[in-house]
């Protein structure tokens, strides 16, 4: 997908969800440099209370998260007005929180990036410049909820070369847009 196919059809809204360790943001930066689209990370959206929490290894309540979801939406919101279409990295672990998103964008699809525990820890592992801490990885997934049937998007295997998971990321948003022109 070109930056010129996302502009005649109107430029995808798409959030990369997955537990720490998943690759958002390395899928979602790569996915949007193909679809030239811009991407953020939504973890740059928290504020620093939430980040203090999550570095001292306690997992957000409810109450933290609400306005970062909300933060979260609004960035969809401006990039679908703006016309310019946006790559969203965010854990969006919850249906309840994906609907809180999707209702400020509700034009948005999601790619989630799934994988075993093992691949996750042994990511989570490797990486030493993040807040998040591994030890919070079995409180995610305890909380992850898979997209439902009726949500728009589509489930992406991590266990495969970072490439072929970009590429079938490409494939879902190319779909997505072909849908909304018939």
């Amino acid at each position: 997908m070109s930056a010129q196919d996302g502009a005649r059809a109107g430029a995808p809204l798409v959030v990369v969800m997955g537990v720490s360790g998943s690759g958002k943001t390395t899928i979602g930066a790569l996915v949007a440099h193909e679809a030239g689209m811009p991407f953020l990370d939504a973890d740059s959206l928290h504020p620093l209370a939430n980040v203090r929490k999550m570095a001292a290894g306690t997992p957000l309540e409810e109450a933290d998260r609400r306005p970062w979801l909300d933060s979260v939406g609004e960035r969809l919101r401006d990039a679908d007005r703006d016309g310019t279409g946006l790559v969203l990295a965010c854990s969006a672990l919850r249906r309840s929180y994906r609907d809180r998103i999707r209702r400020a964008a509700p034009r948005m699809v999601f790619l989630h990036l799934h994988g075993t525990p093992d691949v996750l820890t042994a990511r989570l592992e490797g990486r030493s410049e993040h807040f998040m801490p591994a030890s919070l990885l079995t409180s995610q997934l305890e909380a992850l909820e898979p997209l439902g049937p009726d949500e728009p998007g589509r489930a992406l295997d991590i266990g495969r070369p970072v490439e072929d998971v970009v590429a079938e990321a490409l494939d879902a948003l190319r779909e997505k847009a072909a849908a909304r022109s018939r």
